[in-house]
């Protein structure tokens, strides 16, 4: 039976036993149906499809209602079934639910392989077979992927295959353009252009394609065309292959009507946006519970070894950040009460915490003016006035261990203004650098013993641990709540790598994750340091990680 059974989820969706169409039911069913397809081969939880299918509100029967759903796929994909027979196209699982039909019965999965296939021909020079083998995948099109199905899920898998679908056709234009029909090419990449106004390559390939023809004047139009949109829309200018390509041609430059057309800057995207995995269209690896996906990510490269302890240590005599503005504030303040007579004292504590000589006799110093001080009262008789100089003198020298001993204390902190802002950030700066230097022994112990990252939960700030790792993060392991709380990402984006990584598998670089989540470098360049691409842990060692 599911060796007849097709379906096709490129426009409306349909699905077909032998020649003749099935009916699927109400929209819920088609929804939970899409999810089966998107993991075709592959179990997947109840939780996950209630997830996909109810994104805002999942009802609180959830698996009652998926089992509902799926006694009605059963009904429609097995009519000839008995009741009390088990399923063997849709059945369940230890694991969930598993659709037992062949990836090719899939038109998406036939299309994706269609476009590697096509690029592999266009790789080894065969142009022509290259062409055919896009044609034949771009036929399998009939309009927007998963349509009438909302949900991160579903949007997710659907842009991907938009994507995929704009590549191929630029690749197609491409290889026509290589082939020499150039005239016949125009009118369809006027069309694309009008579908993808951005897609800079689609404009490179419409300008050359009217040069060739014979159209210089049209081919600079165009040119002016995208500038101004982009200077309008979003105040940036076309890029440097566009510019000299656009130089060219003003120049009449008798290159470009050779057979090997000027390629952009940025190469095609097929190599990163195309994959070939073991099975299509894969499920997250949390959907497979017994069958993890494949490891596909290598080793991590060579790294130097850690630095050595004393890097971190902050400075020996440097007073953290509150002790200072606090010996600071109670030097001062007990200067003041004391009427000058203890200034001695608060300096003689600052050259022992300085070990400063010159501190200590500023002390003695003050300790002498004390002395003096006393000994110009008269003790014995409170009342008797004190002779008019030595008033004077009196005075003077209150002044100077009072006023200007509270005003010696404040400066021999440095400044309150430079303890309250200098010092903080010198105590985020010795943080940022020690935790750097603990992401390269987290690193370093990764590459000589990875079984560190089992034992000692290596970039998963989402589970209970006791080693630090100076913040890395496993981009292929980690929740949601933790993607989104990463520096450069936002939340939107945190959601689609981990929708991407559900639909695709694992990463395997920065430059991978960039092509597939179409992130740009300002999202990107904060993550270098802290992103981890490790191959998807298997379930003893994820057990293990989470019972720790």
């Amino acid at each position: 039976m599911s060796g007849q059974l097709r379906f096709a989820i490129l426009g409306p969706q349909r699905a077909w036993y032998a020649d003749q169409e099935i009916d699927l039911g109400p929209g819920k069913q088609r929804a939970v149906l899409a999810v089966l397809l998107l993991a075709a081969g592959r179990p997947v939880s109840t939780g996950q499809i209630v997830d996909a299918v109810w994104p805002e509100e999942p009802p609180a029967n959830g698996p009652n209602v998926v089992q509902k759903y799926v006694a009605g796929l059963r009904r429609v994909l097995e009519p000839d079934r008995s009741p009390r027979t088990p399923g063997q196209v849709l059945s369940l699982t230890d694991a969930g639910y598993l659709l037992r039909v062949d990836p090719e019965a899939v038109d998406a999965v036939r299309f994706e392989r269609g476009v590697q296939a096509a690029r592999q021909r266009h790789a080894s020079g065969l142009a022509e077979q290259a062409l055919s083998e896009l044609a034949t995948a771009l036929d399998r099109w009939h309009g927007e992927p998963f349509t009438g199905f909302t949900g991160p899920i579903f949007e997710a898998a659907r842009q991907r295959l938009v994507e995929l679908r704009a590549v191929a056709l630029e690749t197609r234009a491409e290889l026509r353009l290589d082939l020499g029909r150039h005239r016949e090419t125009v009118g369809e990449l006027v069309e694309l252009v009008a579908e993808f106004p951005v897609r800079e390559r689609l404009r490179h390939q419409l300008m050359l394609a009217l040069y060739r023809s014979g159209r210089q004047a049209e081919a600079l139009a165009a040119y002016r065309e995208f500038g101004e949109l982009l200077r309008d829309e979003y105040g940036i200018e076309p890029g440097g292959a566009l510019q000299e390509l656009h130089g060219r041609i003003l120049r009449s430059d008798p290159t470009l009507v050779m057979a090997e057309p000027t390629e952009p800057a940025t190469p095609p995207p097929v190599a990163a946006t195309v994959r070939e995995p073991a099975t299509p269209m894969v499920a997250p690896a949390g959907l497979i519970p017994t069958q993890p996906a494949p490891a596909v990510v290598s080793a991590p490269p060579p790294l130097l070894p850690p630095p050595p302890a004393t890097a971190v240590q902050p400075a020996r005599r440097e007073a953290p950040y509150w002790a200072s503005r606090t010996v600071t504030i109670l030097g001062t303040v007990l200067v003041l009460l004391s009427f000058g007579c203890l200034t001695w004292l608060v300096i003689l504590a600052y050259a022992v915490w300085r070990r400063s000589w010159r501190l200590a006799v500023a002390g003695v110093g003050y300790l002498v003016l004390v002395v003096v001080e006393v000994t110009m009262l008269d003790m014995e008789n409170p009342d008797a006035e004190v002779p008019g100089p030595e008033a004077v003198t009196f005075l003077g020298l209150a002044v100077i261990t009072w006023l200007a001993g509270a005003v010696h204390v404040v400066l021999l902190s440095r400044g309150l203004w430079e303890a309250i802002t200098a010092r903080p950030d010198s105590a985020r700066g010795r943080a940022k650098e020690e935790r750097r230097i603990r992401r390269e022994h987290a690193r370093y112990l990764l590459y000589h013993y990875p079984a560190a990252r089992t034992e000692l939960g290596l970039g998963r700030p989402d589970l209970a641990r006791s080693f630090d790792d100076g913040g890395l993060v496993d981009v292929n392991a980690v929740p949601e709540q933790v993607l989104t709380t990463l520096p450069g990402l936002t939340p939107e984006q945190g959601r689609q790598i981990v929708v991407d990584r559900w639909l695709r598998g694992p990463y395997a670089s920065m430059e991978e994750l960039a092509a597939r989540c179409l992130l740009p470098p300002s999202a990107t360049e904060p993550l270098r340091d802290l992103l981890l691409f490790l191959p998807p842990a298997s379930q003893s060692d994820e057990a293990r990680m989470q019972g720790s």
